[in-house]
């Protein structure tokens, strides 16, 4: 397998950020981190080993990023809105530093990417899909939380309003702009969840997400797994094979 990994000064986060490339043609995935993680941990726990039939196969090739969320949303010494303006830093480095790096590595210029990730990384997948479909493509967002008025991210329903605008369940619902759903509408959503053990949020959030998209009409497919199905990598291990293989095999 091809691997490649990149460095540099991100001018947007004014610091050093690093990610990882698998595979050698295929169409791009961005890859997200769980929860405070790095872009070397797809690769560690042993994700980039269960996907290796598509990378190989030129299927896929996936740009594994960094993280920034221990300086955005679970920062509890700092504001809500503070916290809101860091990931909004983050967002500006993946939307005009890192897609232009993707573009340019698969040589095509205005490919749209797809996002993917797991848990937090599911969070950010859809996230950065929604408020970026001319960018992304679609998403395969495996036991996200979609609302960041949740107890892990320690912020209230009243300071939901300091994070409204990257708080999916949230801005999604009061969406009516046609030029958004019409590009939701022309993507690739497959948004899937366990009922096993700790996806008990995460199946609350993604039958909230399956709601809005039935609402707004926006074709996605929503995927809820066995009650013995956990939120857990050798689930998510099953989950993107069988996705994988449904949109490229």
């Amino acid at each position: 397998m091809h691997i490649e990994e990149h460095q540099w000064w991100s001018k947007h986060l004014k610091r050093d950020m690093a990610l990882k490339v698998y595979g050698h043609w295929g169409k791009p995935v961005i890859v997200f981190p769980c929860s405070r993680g790095r872009y070397f941990d797809y690769e560690g726990m042993g994700m980039i080993e269960a996907i290796a039939g598509f990378i190989n196969a030129g299927k896929i090739k996936l740009f594994c990023v960094d993280s920034v969320d221990e300086e955005s949303w679970y920062n509890y010494a700092v504001s809500p809105s503070a916290r809101n303006a860091r990931h909004e830093v983050y967002d500006g480095y993946i939307v005009k530093e890192v897609i232009p790096f993707i573009r340019n590595h698969c040589q095509s210029p205005q490919e749209r990417v797809m996002t993917n990730g797991c848990s937090m990384g599911a969070y950010h997948a859809v996230n950065f899909f929604l408020k970026h479909p001319d960018v992304f493509e679609g998403t395969i967002a495996l036991s996200g939380l979609y609302r960041l008025d949740r107890p892990e991210f320690q912020l209230t329903a009243a300071e939901l309003a300091d994070v409204y605008f990257n708080s999916p369940a949230s801005y999604l619902s009061g969406m009516t702009d046609p030029w958004y759903l019409d590009l939701y509408r022309r993507s690739r959503i497959i948004v899937c969840v366990g009922q096993g053990a700790w996806e008990e949020e995460a199946i609350e959030d993604t039958r909230y997400l399956d709601y809005l998209f039935r609402k707004k009409s926006v074709p996605a497919w929503i995927d809820y797994w066995g009650h013995d199905v956990n939120h857990d990598w050798p689930w998510w291990f099953k989950q993107m094979n069988h996705f994988l293989g449904y949109l490229y095999g």
